[in-house]
């Protein structure tokens, strides 16, 4: 199912337009002002991959260049990469996290400790 999408011309606005078929007529309309002087946009492409070719693409040595474990926003970089590649959204606790133990491991902070009594109170 193809998925179009224009910016008019007049208000600037993007409009999406989902056919049937790659062959079938499309007049669009801008969905925001109704205006027909539309441009056509080229829009990103998902390909779907199978999770062993995830897997499998993990696994090459390549994705590890660049990758300094002695610093932190090098491994924050790595993690999310890794966690894009998987095709996990973390959502906002995985982002915070990450940040967290960035900022932690710059102030010189053992992971966990928080404050400077350096432990959480149990």
């Amino acid at each position: 199912m193809p998925i179009y999408e224009y910016r008019c011309r007049t208000c600037r606005k993007k409009s999406t337009f989902i056919t049937l078929s790659v062959k079938a007529a499309l007049a669009p309309k801008c969905n925001s002002c109704g205006g027909e002087d539309l441009e056509k946009l080229v829009s990103r492409v998902a390909m779907f991959r199978s999770e062993e070719s995830r897997l499998d693409n993990l696994a090459d040595p390549s994705n590890l260049a660049g990758l300094d474990e002695k610093d932190p926003k090098s491994v924050a970089r790595w993690m999310r990469k890794m966690g894009k590649e998987m095709g996990e959204d973390g959502g906002e606790d995985f982002e915070e996290e990450i940040d967290q133990a960035v900022e932690d491991a710059e102030a010189g902070d053992e992971p966990g400790e928080s404050g400077p009594s350096g432990g959480d109170d149990l």
